[in-house]
């Protein structure tokens, strides 16, 4: 026979009322009752039931999580699981668990958004990226749904959307100031999706850094891929295959830089003797490459964890004025720069 709050309450010698306040992690409860009545849930192995609850309570104890891609696609970036990680540790600690979306195209996460929504099958909505033309973002909008923007929104104004996101113009305009004080001129940049924001940010970044130092803005030097390690190598052989190639790279992914590295390393080019290399992110593998990369850890946990904060904030009191939270990144350096020597020719 299946054991009850009734049961716990007898074992704890407490109320069945206050062992619904316990499961639920009042504050009003005190830390020895709450103590006592677990130990009683374990001994007598109680399990709540959080779907009754949930309906009792009109929560579903639940976060939804949107990617920019389908999960096999967007966990080959460790990028995501990263965030993801920084989402549920938080969401744990709120004793709430994440739904994943897993549609393929922009069209079908929209309809996934509209069942989580009109399904009720979650309390609120974390988006793991942003783009031009977007169909999530106004749609949650209209319908007052409490959700988060990691990243920067483009079609709304920033003011009517929560959003947590690094400074990445900011960001991008500080590494190719830094490759152009170590005395590269000749700087390609290699970006993400032109969809998303996040690339157009780091563009405008770039550029203004090379207009401010005096650096021609050359288009043959830019060019976009996905943010894969195929698009990096990709990228590599457009820009390397120049008539003259740059000195130096910035590079909008780590996951991309790795693969920009494998293809050099196949064609025989140096890293950083003939070749300089910034890249974003700060994942592992930028310690793990060789040579270790120069990238920007952009805090990717803590862009989660705060996205959590910030959607708690909107679920308890969904009139709650929108908020901006920047996460700050910093430059790491490592080994895949140098300053520029000219090569002179015999």
């Amino acid at each position: 026979m299946a054991v009850t709050i009734k049961d716990v309450a007898q074992k704890a010698n407490v109320a069945a009322s206050t062992v619904s306040r316990v499961i639920a992690n009042s504050s009003r409860i005190s830390t020895a009752t709450k103590e006592r009545v677990r130990e009683a849930m374990e001994e007598l192995g109680y399990h709540p039931n959080f779907h009754a609850r949930s309906l009792a309570n009109q929560s579903t104890k639940t976060i939804g999580i949107v990617m920019p891609s389908s999960a096999k696609v967007a966990f080959q970036n460790p990028f995501f699981p990263e965030v993801i990680r920084g989402i549920s540790t938080k969401a744990y600690q709120k004793g709430y668990g994440l739904y994943l979306s897993t549609g393929q195209t922009e069209e079908e996460r929209f309809e996934e958004i509209v069942q989580m929504v009109e399904g009720q099958r979650v309390d609120g909505i974390v988006l793991l990226y942003s783009r031009k033309n977007d169909l999530l973002m106004p749609y949650l909008q209209k319908k007052k749904f409490p959700f988060v923007l990691i990243g920067r929104p483009y079609d709304l104004p920033e003011q009517e959307v929560t959003h947590v996101n690094n400074d990445n113009f900011k960001a991008a305009k500080m590494v190719t100031e830094y490759l152009s004080l170590l005395g590269h001129r000749q700087i390609a940049f290699i970006g993400g999706n032109m969809e998303y924001v996040v690339t157009l940010d780091h563009m405008k970044g770039y550029k203004q850094a090379l207009e401010q130092a005096g650096i021609k803005v050359d288009d043959s030097y830019i060019v976009y891929h996905d943010e894969l390690e195929e698009g990096g190598q990709e990228a590599i052989i457009e820009l390397m295959s120049l008539q003259d190639p740059p000195t130096a790279l910035v590079v909008a992914d780590d996951l991309m830089t790795f693969g920009v590295l494998r293809m050099l390393a196949d064609t025989g080019v140096s890293i950083p003797d003939e070749l300089s290399i910034v890249s974003f992110n700060n994942v592992m593998i930028s310690e793990l490459s060789s040579p270790p990369m120069t990238t920007v850890d952009i805090h990717i946990f803590e862009l989660g964890s705060k996205a959590v904060d910030c959607l708690f904030e909107k679920m308890l009191e969904k009139d709650s004025e929108p908020k901006s939270v920047i996460v700050p990144h910093k430059l790491i350096k490592r080994q895949s720069c140098k300053k520029y020597t000219p090569t002179l020719n015999p």
